[in-house]
This record gives structure tokens, C-alpha cells and sequence, in this order.
């Protein structure tokens, strides 16, 4: 006799705490395009990033320092947190935050879109 599937469960994983999904809906996710990049000149870990996304200009800093030169980021395209309030970190103004993942070997690698998309597109 054979077993039905285990119904699929709907518990976190033990290392997350779940949202309601009116928490999650207020997160404004935006495509950005990096103009600018340059060291933080008092952080050993954060690059800071003028971004274009698309109706104003903004300022992120991003722990990125120790995974990419400045240069790499210049002309790509990011994910970013837009409607995350500003803070200062280190002594620059952070108007957001871009999305990276890390791989199982510490690689960190940014969130971009898989074609370049205008400026300040919505993602969802």
C-alpha cells in the first residue's frame, strides 16, 4: 500500500522568523543603476555608490569592500531596498540598500536584473 506525499508544512526554517505579508508588501524593491563607486574613506568594509534610479539620484553604502573594486560596480545594475530610511554609516549618508547573496563558499555576489531594465523599475 502506498503512502500519500507528506503535505507540504508551513514552518520557517529554525535560523528565520516568519512576517505577515502586509510587513513584507511596505518593502519598496527598485532597479538601480550605479553611476559612482568609491572606497569609504573611513570603513574598511563599505563601498560607497551614487545610484540612478531613474526619478532622483541616491547615495547607498554597501558592505561590498572586500568582494569587488569600485570599478566593477560602475554601469551595473542592482536591486535596492528604496524605501529604507536613511542612516549614516561611518560618516556618509546610506539612502538604501542593495541586495547580495552569499554562496556556501563566501562569495558575495549582488542581486541584478537578468536584462538591463530602466531605471527605477519596480521589482516584484
Amino acid at each position: 500500500m502506498d503512502n500519500p506525499p507528506a503535505a507540504p508544512t508551513n514552518t520557517p526554517s529554525t535560523n528565520t522568523t516568519s512576517i505577515q505579508f502586509d510587513d513584507f508588501a511596505k518593502i519598496e524593491l527598485r532597479i538601480a543603476t550605479v553611476l559612482e563607486c568609491k572606497a569609504h574613506p573611513n570603513a574598511d568594509k563599505l563601498l560607497v555608490l551614487q545610484v540612478d534610479l531613474g526619478t532622483e539620484q541616491r547615495q547607498i553604502c554597501a558592505g561590498l569592500r572586500q568582494h569587488y573594486q569600485p570599478e566593477q560596480l560602475v554601469g551595473k545594475q542592482i536591486i535596492v531596498v528604496a524605501n529604507l530610511a536613511a542612516r549614516t554609516m561611518r560618516g556618509e549618508v546610506s539612502q538604501g540598500m542593495l541586495l547580495a547573496a552569499t554562496d556556501a563558499g563566501g562569495r558575495v555576489i549582488f542581486v541584478a536584473p537578468s536584462d538591463s531594465v530602466t531605471a527605477g523599475s519596480k521589482v516584484s
